[in-house]
């Protein structure tokens, strides 16, 4: 997607970015198959780094904010009534193998949203449009521009469209104290080396993002990111059981 504005100045309202970005929006209408309105489609595609070189327009964080919201309530009352008898603890730990960067992200490819970013030149230039936290928050503001323009029956709808494959193997996964309990439980289990997770950080001090890898070996099978590093392994931790799961049944 083009970083340039559409006139000669500064991207300076709502009405240059769908101008901007007009082109492709019928085609991602057509594949999300979920009213929307034009307006709100255009700013979930709006990210921050973008605003910040075209005038500081509105972004689709509040979008995505909204749309973190309806996901989780959506996730969790599905996840509720598929376990009756699952106490609290297994629940969440369903529910963060189903709504974390790396789903959403793996969702969200299927969109092919990435090629409908509003990135700035540095972001895009360091494949931004393929980051999993991107495209995680990008699909969250598309889910929340639905919500805001049908309600959540249509949300719902959407939600259950792209999630459900992901809530049905969700029951299947581990059911110990956390995600990386289960794993090491299960890498005993099946007579494989320990995981070992490695852990990077980015952002400034007070927006810290950390991204963990879990390995077995020179491995690599499962990675997550989170606001804290216990966060970002128990999302690596998730994948890469249900990695394991279902390379090793």
């Amino acid at each position: 997607m083009s970083t340039t504005p559409p006139r000669g100045g500064e991207a300076d309202s709502v009405d240059d970015v769908i101008a901007l970005v007009s082109a492709t929006l019928p085609k991602l209408i057509e594949v999300i198959q979920a009213p929307v309105s034009i307006e709100d489609l255009a700013l979930a595609m709006v990210h921050r780094s973008w605003s910040y070189e075209h005038g500081g327009i509105p972004t689709n964080e509040r979008l995505e904010f909204l749309g973190d919201a309806v996901l989780g309530l959506v996730v969790t009352q599905e996840l509720f009534q598929l376990n009756p008898n699952a106490p609290e603890g297994q629940l969440a730990r369903f529910r963060s193998s189903i709504v974390n960067s790396k789903a959403l992200a793996d969702v969200a490819r299927t969109l092919d949203l990435g090629s409908h970013l509003l990135l700035g030149r540095g972001e895009a230039a360091s494949g931004g449009a393929d980051k999993d936290s991107i495209l995680a928050d990008a699909l969250e503001a598309v889910i929340g521009a639905v919500y805001t323009a049908a309600g959540l029956d249509a949300a719902n709808d959407l939600i259950h469209r792209l999630f459900d494959p992901i809530i049905a193997q969700s029951s299947d996964l581990g059911a110990g104290l956390d995600w990386k309990t289960s794993l090491q439980e299960l890498a005993a289990k099946r007579n494989v080396m320990p995981p070992e997770y490695v852990i990077s950080e980015n952002g400034p001090d007070h927006d810290k993002r950390f991204t963990a890898r879990v390995q077995f070996g020179s491995e690599l099978l499962g990675h997550g990111e989170g606001r804290s590093k216990k966060a970002a392994e128990q999302q690596a931790a998730a994948t890469a059981y249900a990695e394991l799961t279902n390379n090793i049944a």
